[in-house]
């Protein structure tokens, strides 16, 4: 490449730098608004061993990590974005929002 092409390279991304919105401007969130997005709650865990996991049949009960008062951990993807209360909804579970994972919190979890 040329000072001529690196120059014409350089303009362009200036240009096109100028059309992106900087720190006081705001971005347009309506181009994102219909992307969807897998919530999953999580109720609890356990572990067990092959042997255990084989002897499960209909009607056996799994014992899990959390007490029923405990809060449910809600997550998008991997990531945990709120905890809550299992409610009953016209005859369908539900979750009611009781604590939001704030944004500093959520960069905090990625390290």
């Amino acid at each position: 490449m040329n000072e001529a092409d690196n120059k014409k390279n350089r303009n362009k991304l200036e240009t096109q730098g100028a059309e992106e919105p900087g720190i006081n401007q705001k971005y347009d969130i309506d181009l994102i608004l219909d992307v969807p997005l897998d919530v999953r709650v999580e109720l609890g865990q356990v572990k067990m061993v092959v042997n255990d996991l084989l002897q499960l049949g209909q009607g056996s009960i799994v014992e899990l990590n959390k007490h029923i008062s405990d809060q449910v951990d809600v997550f998008i993807g991997d990531k945990l974005i709120a905890r809550g209360e299992v409610v009953v909804v016209e005859e369908k579970l539900g979750i009611r929002l009781t604590d939001i994972i704030s944004p500093t919190e959520r960069v905090k979890s990625l390290v």
